[in-house]
């Protein structure tokens, strides 16, 4: 009912829907026939849905191989994440990682739900490694290796600074611009980009999953996650559990906004980054997590939902996004749209609001240099809702063929 009420407040979302939903079937069906590579394109879906969507567009050696890095990072991560795994355990684990990728019998039982089922059948990842060309090994191991090293560092060791969070966000996401960047280029469609670019493109998207996830890392069983900096959050409380108590909703909403603020210093080097991309596939695999990252710092900032549940954007607005990115003209109208909803939300009294308008302003500063702001109109700001007749009739049918569908099927069994 909750998809439903969206729908009908926003039904041009509706068409996007509907296409998201084609493309996922269709990529699904596209899953290779050989077990060990049916089984890696399948635990991509189940771990990711929508980058297992915008990997299907590139072609096969790099789909391949983006595939299989994802998934040994993600295995490795796994690692990481799992709080009941003794650090004497864990440790020599993650800094041998990078080695097991070569073992076609290595496994770990660790991690929860299709998590313990990818380290239970990881020999599937690993004979599927061992048949990419060297060049897609070579990045792999070595991305691998720095960033299992980086994790065993943070395991021991908690993120006080602003500079070690920097760090960590580095050795876990990061890393993976940096792989990324090593992956297209031995893919032979795109020159190799400047690592301070690549990080930033890893840091972006990492800090925003790190602000977004703040309640589900503090509440953690058996030991919570803590990756918010202390030098940000002893601004404002004692304690960064603290933060999730109603009584201190002011002093949350304003480290919030700290930690936004953060994020946003990042976004410039993204645009550039995207700017010089070559190959269709490639840039929209890039730009499409990048505007969502944007979209979800929009919505989480001075927004006190963060500590009391899950902040997203709404999944027809996702839709739209995935639709409506194919080249930068998008990606500017996006990242400046984005930036507009932010804009208002800045209360002149928070500690940071001239740091964060400043930001702001200069993200939108360099989308309106690009000259292209004026060529397209805006599908994330509307000026109201449109409830065209057209468009009503058409989702009526559409639910009715649906419930004609659903009915016939159980009629059947």
């Amino acid at each position: 009912m909750g998809s439903l009420a969206a729908v009908l407040r926003h039904p041009d979302d509706l068409y996007p829907l509907l296409k998201l939903k084609m493309a996922s079937r269709q990529a699904e069906k596209q899953i290779p026939s050989e077990p060990h590579w049916a089984f890696c394109y399948s635990m991509l879906h189940k771990v990711s849905r929508s980058f297992a969507l915008v990997i299907q567009q590139l072609g096969t050696d790099l789909r391949n191989a983006v595939c299989i890095f994802y998934l040994v990072l993600r295995a490795l991560d796994t690692v990481e994440d799992d709080t009941s795994i003794p650090t004497d355990v864990k440790v020599p684990i993650l800094i041998a990682f990078h080695r097991h990728v070569y073992d076609r019998e290595w496994h770990f039982s660790c991690g929860t739900k299709e998590y313990k089922v990818l380290m239970d059948q990881f020999h599937h990842v690993s004979t599927a490694f061992l048949e990419l060309g060297k060049g897609y090994q070579d990045a792999i191991e070595d991305i691998t290796k720095r960033m299992g090293a980086g994790m065993a560092k943070f395991i021991c060791k908690e993120v006080e600074s602003i500079d070690d969070y920097d760090e960590y966000c580095y050795y876990v996401a990061g890393l993976v611009g940096l792989g990324l960047s090593k992956l297209f280029y031995a893919s032979g469609t795109e020159d190799l980009a400047p690592d301070s670019l690549s990080n930033s493109m890893g840091l972006f998207l990492q800090k925003t999953n790190i602000i977004r996830d703040y309640l589900e890392d503090i509440n953690e069983i058996p030991k919570c996650r803590m990756f918010w900096p202390r030098e940000i959050w002893s601004k404002y409380v004692n304690k960064l559990e603290d933060l999730k108590y109603e009584e201190n909703s002011d002093k949350a909403v304003q480290c919030l906004n700290d930690m936004v603020t953060n994020a946003l210093m990042h976004v410039e080097d993204c645009l550039k980054y995207m700017s010089v991309l070559r190959d269709h596939a490639i840039f929209r695999f890039c730009a499409i997590p990048q505007i969502m990252a944007i979209g979800t710092l929009a919505l989480c900032y001075n927004n006190i939902e963060v500590f009391r549940g899950v902040v997203k954007m709404r999944r027809g607005l996702t839709a739209k996004v995935i639709d409506r990115t194919n080249n930068m003209t998008d990606v500017y109208l996006a990242f400046y749209d984005f930036s507009n909803i932010l804009k208002p939300k800045i209360n002149k009294n928070d500690p940071n609001a001239t740091k964060t308008l400043s930001r702001v302003e200069a993200i939108q500063k360099a989308c309106m240099d690009s000259g292209v702001l004026n060529k397209r109109k805006s599908y994330i700001i509307q000026s109201g809702l449109r409830y065209s007749s057209t468009m009503i009739v058409i989702f009526f049918i559409i639910l009715a063929i649906i419930f004609s569908y659903l009915s016939s099927t159980r009629a059947s069994k």
